[in-house]
């Protein structure tokens, strides 16, 4: 009798831990891609897009333009604020550049003279 109870409790173990292993993955299934602007793309003023969206670490940004137009950098908040870019900030200039979101307060500017200025930035949170 014993040993029947041991392997029940095997079964529910295993059983658990396939559970578990569906449910982690069901999470990273759940990421979205979000095209930045929509059809319009990553362009001037693109940061009011984001407004009424709810983002999720994990979600991935798609930044469509023009190759050689524009550029998209991941800077802080500092760099957010004053349209910097530190040394070593990572930069996409493919045209296609997919970012995907850390937690928390995410910030992106164009560095083409001019354009962060002129609206080309953005803040996403990500919870």
């Amino acid at each position: 009798m014993a040993q029947g109870l041991g392997s029940g409790s095997s079964a529910r173990a295993v059983l658990a831990l396939v559970l578990l292993c569906v449910l982690l993955h069901g999470e990273v299934a759940e990421s979205k891609v979000y095209t930045v602007g929509d059809r319009g793309g990553w362009t001037f003023n693109s940061g009011r897009w984001s407004s009424g969206k709810r983002f999720r670490a994990g979600d991935v940004l798609l930044f469509k333009y023009g190759r050689g137009a524009h550029n998209v950098v991941a800077v802080n908040a500092a760099g957010y604020r004053s349209c910097s870019a530190s040394r070593g900030a990572r930069t996409y200039s493919s045209g296609n550049d997919r970012v995907t979101l850390a937690r928390g307060a995410n910030y992106f500017i164009c560095t083409v003279p001019g354009h962060c200025g002129a609206g080309m930035k953005m803040q996403i949170n990500a919870v």
